[in-house]
């Protein structure tokens, strides 16, 4: 039998990935320096670092990789933060994952088929891809 969560709780989580949609990386790191973890993820498996890469926000994912986010941590469906904005054509949140350390040949499709897959001939060049 499992434990019915706390519905504070839920709330508060559910504030945490709305900052990181909005790319509040000030909110964002605060709570994660006060303790919330910092590859929390939500239930399909999409992590803080995920969905501000997914909705364009450089800044958010610069603190949260700097507070330790694993920055190729893929969701339910094999994705990974890069794959996710080479996909929405994130310039900046892809430089900052791969500042980051984040590995363009990690997921599926990993950041490297995405780019194929959409002609994206200057981010191959840029993961050192054919």
């Amino acid at each position: 039998m499992s434990e019915v969560p706390d519905p504070e709780v839920v709330e508060l989580a559910s504030k945490i990935f709305d900052l990181a949609r909005q790319g509040d990386a000030e909110a964002l790191a605060a709570y994660v320096d006060a303790g919330v973890p910092v590859n929390l993820t939500n239930d399909r498996g999409d992590s803080l670092l995920m969905l501000a890469a997914y909705h364009g926000h450089a800044s958010a994912v610069t603190a949260l990789l700097s507070r330790g986010a694993e920055a190729d941590r893929a969701n339910d469906r094999g994705q990974t933060p890069l794959a996710g904005a080479v996909f929405k054509g994130e310039d900046a949140v892809i430089r900052a994952l791969l500042d980051g350390g984040a590995d363009p040949e990690a997921g599926t499709p990993s950041a490297v088929d995405t780019a194929r897959m959409f002609g994206k001939a200057d981010l191959l060049e840029l993961f050192g891809a054919r």
